[in-house]
């Protein structure tokens, strides 16, 4: 399988780290902002990171491409089949997708991204998210993760990495998710950072992290 996409979107890493707990084999090719190989622009047709190219097949959005990840390899689980689990771990993605990468990208984006598109970065719509809206979102994850760590079934799932993956990119450019205020959150998502699949993903990616941080 081909996984076209930068590694450092949040969507793109959740594809690549679901591939990594399934033990499926991928290959990443950089593609996004309307470059990238044939299988991505005929995979893409809006220009959506990432693509999947499997053989002739070809799918966009990384939920699509988990849903066809997990019913190729429905072993080991990471999206539970107990109606209930199953439900919010949809949720959960849902949340991490829209909710928390919405306030995540204002920051991110603006403070890493736009510089290396040579682009006018909006400091200020940054700094707002970061004071008005991330505090909500770590409130939330406070209220809800369980004591034993992970959001659904006592173990790391799909639930786990949708949610963490944009608080990851938000860490980049922000210390503002404290332990003392949010002990539970700071512990998960460090929790998350050191599993091996994920782990694995953030080192592969460093480099274009600090080429986008660096100043």
């Amino acid at each position: 399988m081909i996984i076209h996409g930068a590694r450092p979107s949040p969507f793109v890493r959740k594809v690549i780290v679901f591939a990594a707990e399934k033990g499926i084999d991928v290959e990443v090719r950089t593609a996004g902002f309307g470059r990238g190989a044939e299988g991505y622009l005929k995979g893409s047709p809006f220009g959506k990171i990432p693509a999947l190219e499997d053989g002739d097949f070809l799918l966009c959005n990384s939920t699509a491409i988990v849903t066809y990840m997990d019913a190729l390899h429905p072993e080991p689980n990471l999206i539970p089949t107990a109606p209930r689990a199953r439900a919010r771990t949809i949720w959960y993605e849902e949340f991490g997708d829209t909710v928390v990468q919405a306030a995540g990208q204002m920051i991110f984006f603006n403070r890493a991204v736009a510089r290396r598109l040579k682009r006018e970065p909006d400091l200020a719509a940054a700094d707002r998210a970061e004071a008005e809206k991330m505090p909500k979102i770590y409130d939330y994850l406070e209220d809800v993760l369980p004591d034993g760590g992970w959001l659904i079934e006592d173990r790391f799932t799909l639930a786990d990495l949708a949610a963490a993956s944009p608080i990851i990119n938000v860490g980049y450019v922000s210390d503002g998710l404290t332990a003392d205020r949010w002990p539970k959150t700071a512990a998960w998502i460090a929790r998350v950072k050191a599993r091996p699949s994920v782990a694995e993903a953030l080192a592969e990616e460093a480099p274009m992290i600090q080429a986008m941080t660096e100043k």
